[in-house]
């Protein structure tokens, strides 16, 4: 080799080392090696290089042909291994697999189940959360990739603590994220889901939620928690639904978009709040047959992707009513209030009621007590105006009965003196029946209220070891239709208290037949049906009904009839030549035209 060769062999060699280093491409890679490639770093919306952990490429030889297929450019992520990261505050545990971002356990830690075991109002065995995902591949589960989470600590503007728990799974193509706030004292786990960047693998705008629930007995009296356990739902435009307590399977696919689903239990909801609504919604529920369980429970749902995020709001949590109507708009009605003529009572007097004496008294039925005692005392005046009214028309009974004897036979003009009777004594019929009319609200109210009062779970008073279920003071050997396999004391003195009430007050009204015996059939009625509803509800009846004997008494030793009668008569001379008003000859004329009618 001589010496021109030899350099232009060292220029060649320069060149082709120099075009390489600068200017060469790589070694082109197999299309299907290409879908499986990774890259350790990628970068997210806000510009920050993440690291994820490297996958070792045993790893990724381990793809099958089929994973590929099905995947894509997604394969890599359902390699990797499973972790349970737990949020947590003074109030609820959360735990978060890192397999997809699902919520796999929820414990309630001021709670107990009636067997003193940890109250786990979520649990991966019997409850499951799908989310999925449609690609041009066809549809994926979320729960099919493995993320790499990040647990931090924000404070919040009014100086709360917010553990964020953030899960982040990638190729270089892109990155899937969940995060998940959950502040100091709340029940409320705040969510996100987002997509950044793959272009063209994601088909749909929304992210499908399947959610299966099989509500596990958390109460001794299982009847009951079925009675309560439902699944709620609240639309759009502001209409609460629910599908019933009934045991026959139900379901329901709303044509609305809806705003809130809830799975709510007697004492307990678990539920989500979309932060737009949530659309294509389907509800359903079941009753099992294992004891162990109390509803089966089911939704689907489509949550919006606004620019490849979707936010919604977990709430699991205790039905206190002021609580849930922090949430969000018509999430307190997973409280049954009752009726909307009695729900007014438990909203705006009751629950208020009893959250200021809750400060200052921690005993619940000392509670109760004085819960009969402010409403009796606020009601007194129509006590008052009750029994006037009845003591008037015991003293005029002479007159009636002389009507009575007179007219007996001839029913239209027996009414038509008997109104003129009461026009000129001053008297009115019903003046003794509508001051307790005014009351009835607060007696159903507190049907509806203590059912449903988680205040009194698994509070003690007396004999009764849980005033938010029946007292069984007494277990039978046997089972009696519609009454059940136990005595209720607090039921049996609720019974005995209402039939001497009755017994007392007929001796102070002109009641005669089946109007009188009609208030001694129903306290044995009632014995019946509250015989297995909470020992609270009872009491309650039961107090209100010794009290109502006290003020009867009280008031007894200041009316005096005598006077009562002296009024009468004053009347009866002032009102001697009085016409009739009009509202009276109308009601005659009618009674008349009546009687005419039946006479035909």
């Amino acid at each position: 080799m001589d010496r021109n060769q030899a350099t232009g062999l060292i220029l060649f060699a320069a060149v082709i080392l120099i075009y390489s280093i600068f200017f060469a491409s790589g070694p082109e890679i197999d299309p299907s090696e290409e879908t499986i490639a990774v890259e350790n770093t990628v970068t997210p919306n806000q510009g920050s290089v993440e690291e994820f952990p490297p996958i070792q490429k045993e790893e990724t030889d381990s793809l099958s042909e089929d994973k590929i297929n099905r995947y894509g450019v997604l394969a890599t992520l359902t390699l990797g291994k499973e972790e349970i990261v737990t949020l947590e505050n003074d109030v609820i545990k959360v735990d978060v697999s890192t397999k997809g971002g699902t919520i796999k356990n929820v414990e309630l830690k001021e709670y107990k189940t009636w067997e003193g075991k940890p109250l786990l109002l979520l649990d991966e065995e019997s409850s499951s959360m799908s989310q999925k995902l449609e690609t041009t591949k066809g549809p994926v589960l979320l729960e099919d990739f493995y993320f790499f989470p990040e647990l931090t600590s924000e404070t919040s503007e009014d100086g709360k603590q917010i553990q964020v728990l953030t899960l982040q799974a990638g190729t270089e193509s892109g990155t899937l994220l969940h995060r998940f706030q959950l502040e100091e004292g709340s029940y409320q786990v705040k969510k996100s889901f987002e997509i950044d960047y793959y272009q063209g693998v994601f088909t749909q705008n929304h992210l499908s939620i399947s959610w299966n629930d099989v509500a596990r007995a958390h109460e001794q009296d299982l009847a009951e928690s079925r009675r309560k356990t439902e699944v709620n739902y609240y639309t759009a435009e502001g209409s609460y639904e629910n599908l019933g307590v009934g045991d026959s399977p139900e379901a329901e696919s709303p044509t609305e978009a809806v705003k809130w689903i809830g799975f709510s239990q007697r004492f307990f909801t678990a539920g989500i709040i979309a932060d737009q609504n949530f659309s294509n919604v389907n509800v359903a529920q079941s009753t099992p047959t294992d004891s162990a369980f109390v509803r089966q429970m089911e939704a689907s749902f489509d949550v919006p992707l606004t620019e490849g995020k979707a936010d919604y709001t977990f709430y699991f949590g205790p039905d206190r009513y002021k609580v849930l109507k922090q949430v969000t708009e018509g999430f307190e009605k997973n409280v049954d209030m009752g009726y909307f003529f009695v729900s007014w009572v438990n909203k705006y007097i009751i629950v208020n009621l009893f959250a200021f004496l809750e400060k200052y008294f921690s005993n619940y039925g000392v509670i109760i007590i004085l819960i009969v005692l402010i409403i009796k005392l606020a009601l007194s005046p129509l006590t008052y105006k009750s029994y006037i009214g009845m003591a008037k028309m015991r003293v005029i009974k002479p007159e009636i009965d002389e009507l009575k004897e007179k007219y007996g036979e001839d029913p239209t003009k027996m009414q038509q003196e008997q109104m003129k009777l009461f026009s000129q004594l001053g008297v009115s019929p019903v003046a003794g029946c509508l001051p307790l009319l005014f009351q009835m609200p607060f007696l159903f109210a507190m049907f509806f209220f203590f059912p449903n009062s988680i205040e009194l779970r698994q509070e003690s008073f007396l004999w009764a070891n849980d005033l938010s279920t029946y007292d069984e003071f007494i277990k039978l050997p046997f089972t009696i239709p519609f009454y059940g396999s136990h005595v209720s004391l607090f039921t049996l003195l609720m019974t005995i208290s209402q039939i001497v009430y009755t017994h007392f007050n007929n001796q102070l009204t002109t009641a005669t037949g089946p109007m009188k015996n009609l208030g001694y059939i129903m306290p044995v009625m009632f014995m019946f049906i509250l015989n297995s509803y909470p020992a609270g509800l009872s009491f309650y009846y039961f107090v209100s009904n010794m009290v109502t004997f006290g003020q009867q008494a009280l008031i007894k030793l200041f009316v005096d009839d005598e006077k009562i009668r002296q009024k009468v008569e004053a009347n009866k001379v002032k009102n001697a030549n009085k016409k009739k008003s009009k509202f009276q000859q109308r009601l005659e004329d009618a009674m008349k035209a009546a009687d005419a009618n039946r006479k035909k």
